[in-house]
C-alpha cells in the first residue's frame, strides 16, 4: 500500500487506463491539497472529470494547470474543449489564442477559432 502513494499520478493514471473514473477521481480529491502546486496532477484530475463529462469540474483543475504552467498545449487544448462544453465561446477562443503564441502553426487552433468566429 505505501507503494501506491509514493507515486499518487502513475496510480491516478492506471486507475483511469482501467476505466475507474469514479476511484480516480476519489484519490485526486483526497490528495489535491498535498498536490495543489503540481500542474501536471491538475492536469491529470481536470481530465478524469472531462472524461466523465463533468466539465464544471474540470474547469478549476485545468485554471490551476493554467496557473502553474501556462505553456502546455495539451493542458490548454483540453482547457478549450471545457471551454466549448460548457458553451463559453470567448474563453475557448482566447485558449486557442494561447495555444497559437507558443506554436504559431498550429492547424487545429486555427481552424477552431475561424469556427469559432464565424458562429
Amino acid at each position: 500500500m505505501v507503494g501506491l502513494f509514493k507515486h499518487p499520478k502513475r496510480k491516478i493514471k492506471k486507475l483511469i487506463k482501467q476505466g475507474n473514473y469514479e476511484e480516480a477521481i476519489q484519490l485526486g480529491k483526497s490528495l489535491e491539497s498535498e498536490y495543489s502546486d503540481d500542474s501536471d496532477f491538475m492536469f491529470i484530475v481536470g481530465s478524469v472529470y472531462f472524461l466523465v463529462d463533468e466539465p464544471k469540474k474540470a474547469l478549476p483543475y485545468f485554471e490551476k494547470a493554467f496557473q502553474l504552467n501556462q505553456n502546455d498545449i495539451e493542458m490548454l487544448r483540453l482547457k478549450t474543449n471545457v471551454h466549448l462544453a460548457l458553451e463559453q465561446k470567448d474563453e475557448a477562443i482566447h485558449c486557442c489564442e494561447r495555444i497559437l503564441n507558443i506554436d504559431p502553426k498550429n492547424h487545429e487552433a486555427h481552424d477552431l477559432i475561424d469556427q469559432l468566429e464565424r458562429l
